[in-house]
């Protein structure tokens, strides 16, 4: 076959060969971006995917301490209102007693019948002389009674006495 010639549908299939083989390393080139594109695309795929792992560790972190803050102010609350129910008691009693204490005073003053309480001049009282007592049961207080007067305490009862 050395110096034999092709014929024609050969040299048909031939080119045929060739033209798919121009395919093939066409397509050949073209998956061999993809891949390359693929492997940088996956180390970018594998940082995301580590990323997403810790925010999502974070994010379970931040329920836990949320749902514990929520169980610490749900134990506040629950004292508040235990404290104000205490509280509501005590206002209610003093309600009553305050009550029953105003319905008693609008009995007074709508009975025109005053007990008769005898007024004392104040003034009276204090320019009246003591009420005499045995020198044994006035004790200390003799003492007391017998110490000379200070200027203004006699001022004061010399204004007292001219008031009068």
């Amino acid at each position: 076959m050395v110096g034999s010639s092709m014929s024609g549908p050969e040299w048909l299939l031939e080119v045929v060969l060739m033209v798919m083989l121009a395919a093939t390393m066409f397509h050949a080139l073209r998956l061999e971006r993809a891949l390359g594109m693929l492997r940088r695309d996956r180390a970018a795929l594998e940082e995301l995917v580590n990323g997403f792992n810790d925010s999502t560790r974070q994010a379970e972190e931040g329920i836990e301490r949320l749902r514990a803050a929520a169980d610490g102010a749900g134990r506040q609350i629950a004292r508040h209102v235990d404290q104000a129910r205490g509280l509501k008691s005590d206002l209610e009693f003093l309600t009553a007693r305050g009550e029953k204490v105003c319905d008693q005073l609008e009995g007074i003053v709508r009975n025109p019948k005053l007990p008769e309480v005898p007024t004392v001049d104040p003034m009276a009282r204090l320019l009246a002389p003591a009420p005499s007592l045995s020198l044994a049961s006035r004790g200390v207080a003799a003492d007391h009674d017998a110490r000379p007067r200070s200027q203004a305490e006699k001022d004061l009862l010399r204004a007292l006495r001219s008031g009068r």
